[in-house]
């Protein structure tokens, strides 16, 4: 029997478990099933549930939970040892101000909160009073409990990036670029926009970086961002995060990212031989 908490798939056994945290009648579902489909935005108590209690789940969160939040992308890069910006984290802005001290001859650089996806809470500074700014919101974050950012090298890239979406065994490519082409990158929310023609060869460089990691780790949902430095004649992609929840508008839509999660679904399904 095949179980599914993902509302677009139909399977033998449904359950929605959105808003709530799984209990015992969703354990004893998982434990009678053969394989178990799950939603994009499934949680960890979910997914560990499912992982735990029946050997075949879509998709692979493994990597997502292990190595949490921008930090843990990271460290995920670290351990794979693929290329990335150089990156400094901070577990709060009193680490920040004893580790750097005076010595913040680093401008301009990109400062990430911990959290957030999609280029939220993504920021580009280039001045002291801007990172004096950001600083005092992160000590608002921390008396609320969210703790923890990370300061990024500013990597020109003629104000885009590339995102690749791995959805099962299939990668799909878009640019997103801003108007003005300079500055940071930014991703669709912040004004940038879409360019799925310029630089086929590039595109297809990212994607096999993508596939690879993608072997490696078992990600097979995930949109992923990568710079290719401008001006410096570097081919190698730098990975530069990893959006486990992505929009869809750059491939199409809901309604054809649909279609395609459920083909890759039946796929998946089909070569582990689950029925």
């Amino acid at each position: 029997m095949i179980l599914s908490f993902h509302p677009c798939f139909e399977a033998g056994k449904n359950i929605i478990c959105a808003g709530r945290n799984p209990g015992i009648d969703d354990l004893a579902a998982i434990k009678s099933a053969s394989a178990v489909i799950l939603p994009q935005g499934c949680g960890e108590s979910l997914y560990q549930m499912a992982v735990e209690n029946c050997p075949k789940v879509f998709p692979n969160f493994d990597m997502k939970f292990k190595y949490p939040g921008k930090k843990g992308q990271i460290g995920l890069f670290k351990k794979e040892a693929v290329p990335f910006p150089k990156t400094s984290f901070f577990s709060s802005v009193a680490a920040f101000n004893r580790e750097c001290g005076k010595n913040r001859d680093f401008f301009p650089f990109v400062f990430k909160f911990n959290w957030g996806g999609e280029g939220e809470n993504v920021y580009f500074l280039n001045s002291f009073p801007e990172l004096r700014k950001i600083l005092q919101k992160a000590v608002k974050y921390e008396k609320t409990g969210q703790k923890g950012f990370l300061i990024q090298e500013f990597i020109p890239s003629k104000g885009r990036s590339l995102r690749v979406v791995a959805i099962g065994g299939d990668f799909f490519s878009y640019w997103r670029v801003l108007p003005d082409k300079t500055g940071m990158c930014a991703g669709l929310g912040k004004g940038a926009v879409i360019d799925y023609d310029s630089d086929i060869p590039l595109q297809k460089i990212a994607i096999s970086a993508a596939t690879d990691f993608c072997i490696k780790t078992g990600i097979n949902l995930a949109g992923f961002d990568f710079l290719f430095p401008s001006g410096s004649g570097e081919k190698e992609p730098l990975f530069l995060e990893i959006n486990y929840f992505f929009g869809r508008k750059g491939i199409g839509g809901s309604e054809k990212f649909y279609k395609i999660l459920v083909k890759q679904i039946l796929l998946w399904l089909a070569s582990t031989g689950a029925d």
